[in-house]
């Protein structure tokens, strides 16, 4: 049984502290923006067209990081963090000392904050996810698309593993982006250039039950229990990180597990089981606006 390691105190909280895969694609430099330049662009950065409010979400969570800079590697569900340097060199050399994001992480981060939406690592994963409630091609052009699509750019624009750049729709010709290292976060014009693989909608899928709030799980094969205590076996186990809507929470049995104690469960009527707050990737113990049994 494998976990991911944890690198905050208990006095900090129980929140997951990790550095995402590199997915991002280190690009030519061009000019940073100015770090004064954050809130003037933000409000230029909006749906353009209508959009369902999931959808608007989205937008808003991909907007609320412009001026965040671009880091290879850099991002996660949470907000931005420190990169990688690009094996390639160039501008993106040194992004291990640049917390930002890179395109995909900026997108999974979108589609977290603002709707609940668990996307995969990787440009070409997030292409390919199975979740997706809609597919557009790139001869479809930007006529079917509305703000909070995912826009796609391949070196084969027909092998979806190609995919190495991903930003998200605004409307009116326009996107937000997670450009190339020595940028940041900004709204650009969507190039459909021949990379132009399309797009993918990713609301509209299955909602959270009434009542719930959602969260995501970290570490792997953690097991999900009858009662809020590990005396009785497993009803099932999350083999990797998986977002769960939790109803109530309540004090258990202690858990004594990767360096933390602690007696709060949360109850998720997904699975009619219990999980340990210790796998909750929030730095809370106890989780903030989930009520008590």
């Amino acid at each position: 049984m494998r976990r991911t390691p944890r690198a905050l105190t208990v006095a900090a909280g129980l929140l997951l502290a990790t550095t995402l895969t590199s997915t991002g694609t280190a690009m030519a430099a061009t000019a940073a923006a100015p770090s004064t330049a954050r809130a003037v662009a933000s409000a230029d950065c909006a749906p353009l067209t209508q959009a369902p409010a999931q959808a608007q979400a989205v937008v808003d969570a991909a907007c609320s990081q412009i001026g965040v800079p671009y880091s290879w590697g850099g991002g996660s569900i949470h907000g931005p963090t420190y990169g990688q340097d690009y094996p390639g060199g160039g501008p993106g050399a040194h992004d291990s000392q640049v917390k930002g994001f890179d395109c995909s992480h900026l997108v999974q981060y979108a589609a977290w904050q603002g709707a609940g939406i668990a996307l995969p690592e990787g440009t070409w994963n997030q292409a390919k996810w199975s979740g997706a409630t809609a597919r557009f091609t790139a001869a479809q052009g930007l006529a079917p698309l509305q703000p909070g699509d995912l826009l796609l750019w391949g070196s084969n624009p027909a092998d979806l593993n190609s995919v190495h750049h991903i930003a998200v729709y605004l409307g009116n010709g326009k996107m937000v982006e997670a450009r190339e290292s020595g940028t940041r976060v900004m709204v650009s014009d969507v190039r459909l250039n021949a990379q132009y693989a399309g797009a993918i909608r990713i609301v509209g899928g299955e909602q959270p039950p009434a009542g719930t709030k959602r969260f995501m799980t970290w570490g792997t094969d953690v097991g999900l229990r009858p009662d809020p205590g590990t005396q009785r076996p497993a009803v099932t186990r999350l083999p990797h990180p998986t977002p769960v809507d939790v109803l109530c929470q309540a004090h258990g049995q202690m858990v004594h597990a990767e360096g933390y104690s602690n007696d709060a469960w949360s109850y998720l009527p997904k699975y009619n089981a219990w999980i340990s707050n210790i796998y909750i990737d929030d730095p809370a113990a106890w989780l903030p606006g989930v009520p008590a049994c």
